[in-house]
C-alpha cells in the first residue's frame, strides 16, 4: 500500500509498510491426521483385564452400537471376558423422576466405598427422546464426588427406546465392569414408574426410592414395581418433610403386606433417609448386606443369577429375531409398502403385519 506521507514533501515524517499477518496455525504442525488405532478384540480384553478405564469405555461403546461389525467383536469381548465376570454384588436402583436417584446414588457410592473398598461402576440410563431420539446423559453431573473418585467408573448410556428403564446392552456392560475389576455394580434406571422388570431381571438387590406423598396402601394392590422391590427407601426425610416421610414410610409398610412373601423368603423393609444431607445412609446399606447375607446362606442369590441367564438367553434370541427381520433386504422392502398400505387404509395394521411375516417365514425355506 502507498503512503502518501512518505512523499519525499514531507520531511521528518515516514509510515512503515508494517508485516504481512500472521497465521493463527504453528506452520511446524504436521497437518497429517494420526489414523486412531484400531483395536482387536485381544486388545481390548487385555486392556479391560487390567483396568484401563479409556478401553473399557470404548468397549461399552462398541457393545452399544447397532453397527454389525462392532456387534461381531463385541461379542467376542463379551464371550472371552465372561470368565472373568459374576464377581460383584449388583444393585438397581429405580423410583420417579425427580426422587433424587443420580444425587442418592452419588452418596450411596461414597458410602459404600468407604465402608465396604472395592471399585464401583455406576451405569447411570438416561432416557431419550421419543421426538429427536437423542439423550442429555446428565446423571454425571449430580455425582460430584463419586465423579472424581479414583475407584469409580460413570458411564451413562441412552435407553434408545427399550422397554424396562434399562438400555439393552446393560446386562452385557456389567459383564465387562466386572471383568475390569469391578465389584460394585450400581443400574440407575430411567425411572417409568411400573416396568422396571429388564432391570429386577439383572440384579441382586432392587432399591426402589420414592417420595412422600406418592401413594397409600392402595399401590399394594397394584403390584407392579412395588412387587419387585427388596427394599423401599424414601427421600428427603429433612427438614419440614420429615412426618410426610414418615407417614408415608407407614403406608408403603401397609401396602406391602397384602403381598405374598417374595420367592427369596426376604420380607422387603421400608427405611427414610436424606440423600442431599446424607441422612439414614448407613441403615440402608446396613439392609442391602444384610438381605445380601441372606439370599447367599439361603442359596436363593446363585438361584436367581441363574433364572437371570436363562431370561436374558430368551431376550437376546427375540432380539436377534427382530434385527434379522428388519435388517432383511426383502423384507425392508416391502415394508414401505405395507406401511403405505394402512396409512391408506386398505388393509388392517394386522393384515399388514401377517403378510410381512409370511413372506419371512417363506424366505428361510
Amino acid at each position: 500500500m502507498e503512503h502518501p506521507e512518505n512523499n519525499p514533501e514531507y520531511a521528518g515524517l515516514t509510515v512503515n509498510s508494517g508485516v504481512a499477518p500472521v497465521s493463527s496455525v504453528n506452520p511446524h504442525l504436521n497437518r497429517q491426521r494420526f489414523a486412531r488405532r484400531h483395536l482387536t478384540a485381544s486388545d481390548y480384553v487385555e486392556g479391560i483385564l487390567k483396568g484401563n478405564i479409556t478401553i473399557l469405555g470404548q468397549a461399552v461403546t462398541l457393545v452399544e452400537s447397532t453397527i454389525p461389525e462392532h456387534q461381531v467383536i463385541a461379542q467376542e469381548v463379551i464371550e472371552k471376558c465372561l470368565p472373568y465376570s459374576g464377581n460383584s454384588v449388583r444393585i438397581g436402583i429405580s423410583g420417579v423422576p425427580g426422587a433424587g436417584k443420580s444425587t442418592s446414588i452419588d452418596e450411596f457410592g461414597i458410602h459404600v466405598l468407604k465402608e465396604y473398598g472395592g471399585r464401583l461402576a455406576v451405569l447411570a440410563i438416561d432416557p431419550s427422546s421419543e421426538r429427536t431420539k437423542g439423550s442429555i446423559l446428565g446423571d454425571k453431573t449430580r455425582m460430584e464426588k463419586l465423579s472424581v473418585h479414583p475407584d469409580s467408573f460413570i458411564r451413562p448410556s441412552p435407553s434408545a427406546g427399550s422397554l424396562g428403564g434399562v438400555a439393552r446392552k446393560t446386562r452385557e456392560t456389567i459383564i465387562l465392569c466386572e471383568a475390569a475389576g469391578f465389584d460394585k455394580i450400581f443400574v440407575e434406571t430411567v425411572g417409568v414408574g411400573q416396568s422396571e422388570t429388564a432391570c429386577h431381571s439383572m440384579v441382586d438387590f432392587f432399591l426402589l426410592i420414592q417420595l412422600a406423598g406418592t401413594g397409600d396402601e392402595l399401590q399394594g394392590i397394584k403390584r407392579g414395581i412395588m412387587e419387585m422391590a427388596d427394599g423401599i427407601i424414601i427421600n428427603k426425610c429433612d427438614g419440614n418433610n420429615v412426618d410426610k416421610c414418615q407417614l408415608a414410610a407407614t403406608h408403603f409398610r401397609n401396602a406391602l403386606q397384602l403381598f405374598p412373601l417374595p420367592e427369596s423368603g426376604w420380607a422387603p423393609q421400608v427405611l427414610t433417609y436424606s440423600g442431599f444431607y446424607g441422612y439414614g445412609i448407613k441403615e440402608v446399606w446396613d439392609m442391602v448386606y444384610s438381605y445380601l447375607d441372606f439370599v447367599k446362606k439361603s442359596g436363593y442369590f446363585d438361584y436367581r443369577r441363574a433364572e437371570q441367564a436363562k431370561y436374558w438367553m430368551y431376550e437376546s434370541i427375540n432380539e436377534q429375531l427382530m434385527g434379522n427381520f428388519y435388517h432383511n433386504p426383502t423384507i425392508a422392502d416391502m415394508l414401505q409398502a405395507a406401511e403405505q398400505g394402512v396409512l391408506n387404509g386398505e388393509r388392517t395394521s394386522f393384515v399388514a403385519a401377517k403378510q410381512l411375516l409370511d413372506a419371512y417365514f417363506a424366505l428361510l425355506h
